[in-house]
């Protein structure tokens, strides 16, 4: 994948920026904006905590994605790089696919009151599927679609403000 050209998705939500800041850095959260397409294991370390209670540059453990929440179909090995508590986390991690994942998500002021959730994720296939004739439209296309996903799961649950 070209790194320079992120996968970026943004959503405009009706809800308080705490409230969608908690749910963005709770397992109980992520998965549920991945249901029902994927479900993930939370590390062992993280069960009773969320992902802003960790000391940046911290490998939180691996935890392994579930298609339709049975079948094993990547890890990944979980690194908050970078923390700014009620505002922003970066993960920076390593998967079975890609040799690294970047997955930033910042949570801010929208317009006309509405909270603004924007996921920029980057990735980097490892040698042997980036070989593969193809396989790098179809990782960019599945990404694209899991987190299109997972902000029509947010706009669902939160809901989005009303047009002026």
């Amino acid at each position: 994948m070209d790194w320079r050209r992120p996968v970026v998705t943004i959503s405009e939500l009706d809800a308080p920026r705490s409230v969608l800041w908690q749910h963005a850095t709770s397992f109980a959260g992520i998965r549920a904006e991945l249901w029902p397409w994927l479900d993930m294991t939370t590390p062992r370390g993280l069960r009773a905590r969320r992902l802003d209670e960790i000391a940046p540059s911290a490998g939180l453990g691996r935890s392994v994605l579930l298609l339709g929440g049975l079948l094993p179909v990547e890890y990944d090995d979980i690194v908050i790089a970078d923390l700014e508590p009620g505002r922003r986390f970066l993960e920076r991690s390593s998967m079975l696919t890609s040799v690294l994942w970047e997955h930033e998500r910042v949570v801010e002021d929208g317009e006309r009151g509405a909270v603004r959730v924007r996921d920029t994720v980057r990735f980097r296939l490892r040698a042997v599927p980036r070989h593969v004739p193809g396989v790098e439209r179809l990782a960019r296309a599945t990404v694209t679609a899991l987190f299109e996903h997972r902000h029509r799961r947010l706009r669902h649950h939160f809901g989005v403000p009303e047009t002026a």
